[in-house]
């Protein structure tokens, strides 16, 4: 397992551009990255892409190792590229475009902004194939952006409530640590991108974040 610190066009904000499965890994087309640092560190086939035209994959998409979750923006290209890679893309209709920021999810469980309706809710369950909550992560709605996730453990946003975390590990059937990333923020799920195999994390990000990384997601 690995945890590599880089940066994309000197930006360390990797989980807005970029999400892992345990299956594969969405990188954007157009950012200059060390792409085989990436592969190295998550040990999954790397597909190079856009949602919308937009380099933003991690806002705009979430997802498991069953199906990836994005809105219905999604270019009928680029979805073409996507399932030809082996990917399955579901579309959730409606308002909401940011799925990276509204969910947070493993290959046991999803957590879900509280302002998404049942319906939406029964469709992302349905595609992701795990029972999915509604909650928030210190008070936050927007949990994937407080949050990383994998089939091993979570890291989320330090001022998470006790119970808020509670529910969070029995979501997602994972034990829960808090801690930042990039020099102190808090949105982790911003910051780092992880599956089980391994994580890669802001160029920023210091040492002892990167043990609490480590020690959240289940590699030590």
């Amino acid at each position: 397992m690995a945890i590599v610190r880089m940066s994309f066009n000197q930006i360390p904000y990797l989980g807005v551009f970029a999400l892992t499965t345990d299956k594969i890994a969405l990188l954007p087309e157009r950012l200059h990255m060390r792409e085989q640092l990436v592969l190295d560190a998550l040990g999954v086939p790397v597909i190079k892409t856009s949602f919308d035209g937009s380099p933003i994959l991690g806002v705009l998409a979430a997802g498991n190792s069953r199906a990836l979750v994005c809105s219905d923006l999604l270019e009928l290209r680029e979805e073409k590229g996507l399932t030809k890679l082996g990917a399955r893309v579901a579309r959730v209709p409606g308002r909401f475009t940011a799925f990276g920021n509204l969910v947070l999810a493993n290959d046991k469980g999803a957590l879900a902004n509280p302002d998404l309706s049942d319906e939406l809710l029964e469709l992302m369950g349905k595609s992701l194939g795990v029972p999915i909550e509604r909650g928030t992560i210190a008070g936050i709605k927007n949990v994937g952006a407080a949050g990383v996730a994998t089939n091993k453990g979570a890291l989320v946003h330090p001022d998470v409530s006790g119970e808020e975390l509670e529910h969070l590990s029995s979501v997602l059937q994972v034990p829960a640590e808090v801690g930042t990333a990039c020099g102190g923020v808090k949105y982790v799920g911003l910051c780092v991108v992880a599956n089980s195999n391994g994580a890669i994390a802001g160029e920023v990000t210091t040492g002892p974040e990167l043990g609490r990384v480590e020690s959240a997601l289940g590699f030590i």
